[in-house]
């Protein structure tokens, strides 16, 4: 619902791209890169935007009480007189433990948790914390911010009596893909913390929770974890590949590089619909043929029986999946996710006929071509446009440009043209996966490699394709 979405930069990715397309991304930048917002700005942003009437989501990386400064903001909303609610979130602390199967309380261990600033605000003249208290608590310390003063805050606990042996878990970047747990002791903590190289953002766990976490969690377990794949593809088509790719471990980034909207003209399409019975064949190209071609039948008050006296074929499996979805069932599957395939295949099954071919506003005339060419009468309608997007997304540019991203997942020769206009030999930085041999073929005259096919054309497939390479 949100109008504009004003969001920390250590908020995941994937939780952004539950905001509408039309929505306006803001990105409070990461320390250090030119692109920081104050608290006040922060404040005013928010208060003139919603003034201006828009819906405004005020995203934070954790819970926005917990070491959030969500109460500085509510207090600026309520003193504009502005509506607002609070939806709690995970805190960083429990979410980490959690991926990390580090128990916070356990029956035997720790009956209570503390969350603690290892840092707090410069400004302050002393400490509000109490190390006395703290080293002293029966339970298990969580210990946010505290890379910085780490040697204050660990030396502080044992000189108040912390035995200095306790386990000590420092894990950053946790429930991410560059997730790393490190372990020591507290009287080694600050010894690790330069020798390791640690930095922000991480947490540190300190308690004996922490020696009952196995070496590798359920998180890290994944084939593919420590990975980031960017998948490219239109959001119509991409949901499925990346709930595939994060149930083998990785961390997925979706940015598309196309955009499916509806056609100009619904008209041809409508006027087809009509005559759905004249037809002997109708062929989808792609699975976004399939759903717009299905919605715009069940807006004129048609279903599937609509469907009864004609044959459908279909361009892959993948695009048989969709049909399924619909309760319909492809007659016709050829053994290769190409136009030519389809056409040879259609050919061997009649002589002649009425095709109609539901595509995308930009496509190959191959299968046209040959059907008219073996005596057929062809109608090809648009039922959904294909649109590059042409703005560079930063985060992917920034994320290419640092060797980031593992893999690329190209699904369409379109996506491929439009994603290296965006991002060029950038794209060299990563392994590319790629859908088809259309696709392929089309990377290849870009001058992008090819690391993995799908086989079979599909996105099980295009998975797969990734997993065996990590085997070879």
């Amino acid at each position: 619902m949100a109008d504009v979405v004003i969001y920390d930069y250590l908020v995941n990715p994937a939780i952004v791209q539950h905001a509408a397309d039309t929505a306006e991304l803001v990105q409070l930048g990461k320390p250090g890169t030119g692109r920081t917002f104050s608290q006040d700005e922060i404040n005013q942003r928010m208060v003139e935007e919603a003034q201006q009437g828009r819906v405004v989501v005020r995203l934070k990386g954790g819970d926005p009480s917990v070491f959030g400064r969500g109460a500085d903001e509510v207090r600026a909303l309520r003193d504009a007189g502005i509506e607002y609610e609070i939806v709690p979130g995970i805190t960083t602390g429990l979410a980490i433990a959690a991926f990390c199967e580090i128990p916070v309380t356990h029956h035997e261990d720790a009956s209570a948790v503390a969350l603690v600033a290892g840092r707090e605000r410069d400004d302050k003249s002393e400490t509000s914390l109490d190390y006395a208290a703290l080293a002293k608590f029966p339970g298990t310390l969580i210990l946010y911010m505290g890379v910085k003063r780490s040697a204050t805050w660990s030396q502080a606990l044992i000189r108040e009596g912390k035995d200095p042996t306790t386990p000590v878990a420092i894990v950053r970047w946790g429930t991410r893909a560059q997730q790393e747990m490190t372990r020591c002791t507290l009287e080694t903590l600050a010894e690790t913390v330069t020798t390791a190289g640690i930095r922000p953002p991480s947490v540190f766990v300190v308690g004996d929770v922490v020696d009952r976490a196995p070496d590798r969690s359920w998180f890290t377990s994944g084939p593919l974890f420590g990975t980031r794949v960017l998948v490219p593809s239109s959001l119509h088509t991409s949901n499925k590949l990346q709930q595939q790719l994060e149930a083998v471990g990785a961390e997925v980034i979706a940015r598309p590089a196309i955009r499916v909207t509806d056609p100009v003209d619904w008209s041809p399409v409508d006027a087809a619909i009509q005559k759905l019975d004249s037809y002997d064949w109708l062929v989808f190209s792609s699975g976004n043929g399939v759903d717009y071609f299905m919605k715009r039948l069940f807006q004129a008050g048609g279903d599937a029986r609509s469907l009864s006296g004609v044959r459908i074929a279909v361009a892959g499996c993948g695009t048989a999946e969709r049909l399924k979805r619909y309760h319909l069932k492809a007659d016709l599957v050829p053994p290769e996710f190409v136009a030519e395939a389809l056409a040879a295949a259609l050919l061997e099954e009649t002589n002649g006929g009425r095709f109609l071919l539901a595509g995308t506003s930009r496509g190959r005339q191959v299968l046209d071509d040959a059907l008219v060419a073996a005596g057929a009468e062809v109608d090809r309608i648009v039922v959904y446009s294909s649109v590059d997007v042409d703005e560079v997304d930063r985060e992917v540019a920034e994320a290419l440009a640092a060797g980031d991203i593992g893999w690329i997942a190209i699904t369409s020769s379109a996506t491929a043209r439009s994603l290296h206009a965006l991002y060029g030999d950038s794209l060299k930085t990563a392994r590319v996966a790629s859908m088809s041999p259309v696709t392929t073929s089309v990377l290849a005259e870009l001058g992008v490699a090819v690391a993995v096919e799908a086989s079979p054309h599909s996105v099980p497939g295009l998975v797969q394709a990734i997993l065996n390479n990590l085997l070879e």
